[in-house]
């Protein structure tokens, strides 16, 4: 009897059943992502996770009659209490995170979709389309993340596709903008007005350009008497301003020549560049707003081969259409190309939605 006491009494102390806690909340706590959403608070669980371990292994090393718990299990208690409030700040962070994700995804998806359909309003749609898919699939990735609980990889995702979304706004934004422009508006209407009143008090056909309707409308003695369907260039809603920029110009021309057999079919050939443009060729060199060694351009025609087709700063018709309008003008008809007459057009209002 008095062997089995002392043997008893000799055999180590129980571990303490924090040991076990302590390391299954440590490897619950990497789970949650503690390193992603509370950082600062994890580190220092890990400090004090770690101290507590090793005063653990330095008890483990005595001699069995000397180990004694008591201070490993005390330590391990305030591991475990940190750990719990580290475990609900992570959970506040990630319910934080998770809003915060679902609020981009639904604000992302929402500013590609406005994007996307502001794209067809104008040619210089194409170039903004590029950075959109670059945008929707990254968009498309963090949506999975979000899904499967990884916050802090979808904001990652998110981030980057805010950056192709914000290249394709700075892109078309202030093309559209332009057509909203109070200034333009009123220097527009003014150019067709003045064309329009040239063709009733001459009794000439006139014809008026509207990039913003896609419109050529000739007029008979100041009047509408036919609306014809056309295109523009690659960069047509802009004012051109020098050769190779592929953009239409905009002001008051004339026809200068009836071309029967062009490249397209038939085309008028217009007086680009006109005294103005020159003018303004000058001031946009001197400001450095176009290449030093680019030329002012020349050979504008309102051809055929097709609406649809991608000029170079032309105004394209469909061929019939083109057959029509060239028995109906002479050398000499005024053509004025404006980019609207109305504050509340086609590319003004698009913007309106986003």
């Amino acid at each position: 009897m008095f062997l089995l006491a002392v043997t008893f009494g000799c055999s180590a102390p129980p571990m303490p059943p924090e040991v076990k806690l302590s390391e299954e909340q440590e490897n619950n706590l990497w789970r949650l992502g503690a390193q992603a959403y509370a950082p600062a608070g994890y580190d220092r669980y890990k400090i004090a996770f770690r101290r507590a371990k090793e005063a653990l292994i330095q008890e483990q090393s005595k001699f069995s009659w000397f180990q004694d718990y008591r201070h490993v299990q005390s330590e391990l208690r305030d591991v475990l209490t940190a750990g719990y409030a580290l475990q609900k700040e992570i959970i506040e962070q990630k319910n934080i995170r998770k809003e915060s994700a679902a609020n981009q995804l639904s604000s992302l998806k929402s500013r590609i979709e406005a994007l996307k359909n502001l794209t067809e309003t104008i040619n210089e749609g194409r170039l903004a389309r590029k950075d959109l898919v670059k945008a929707e699939l990254l968009v498309s990735e963090a949506a999975k993340r979000y899904e499967n609980g990884d916050y802090e990889a979808a904001e990652v995702k998110l981030k980057t596709s805010s950056g192709f979304i914000k290249t394709a706004e700075e892109t078309i934004l202030p093309i559209l903008i332009r057509y909203a422009d109070r200034r333009h508006i009123s220097k527009w209407r003014r150019l067709a007005e003045e064309t329009i009143l040239e063709s009733r008090n001459a009794g000439v056909p006139v014809i008026i350009v509207n990039k913003s309707q896609r419109t050529l409308m000739l007029y008979k003695n100041g009047v509408p008497f036919k609306t014809y369907n056309i295109g523009f260039g690659r960069n047509g809603s802009l004012d051109k301003l020098h050769a190779g920029d592929n953009s239409t110009p905009e002001g008051k021309y004339r026809v200068i020549k009836k071309i029967s057999n062009s490249l397209y079919h038939k085309a008028l050939l217009i007086d680009y560049p006109n005294d103005e443009d020159r003018r303004n060729f000058l001031q946009a060199r001197k400001k450095g707003l176009i290449p030093a060694d680019a030329g002012i351009g020349g050979l504008i025609e309102i051809h055929g081969g097709g609406k649809d087709s991608m000029t170079d700063g032309c105004v394209a018709m469909d061929n019939r259409e083109i057959d029509h309008l060239f028995g109906l003008v002479e050398v000499g008809t005024p053509v004025t190309i404006v980019g609207a007459v109305d504050s509340r057009n086609s590319l003004s209002t698009a913007i309106e939605s986003f």
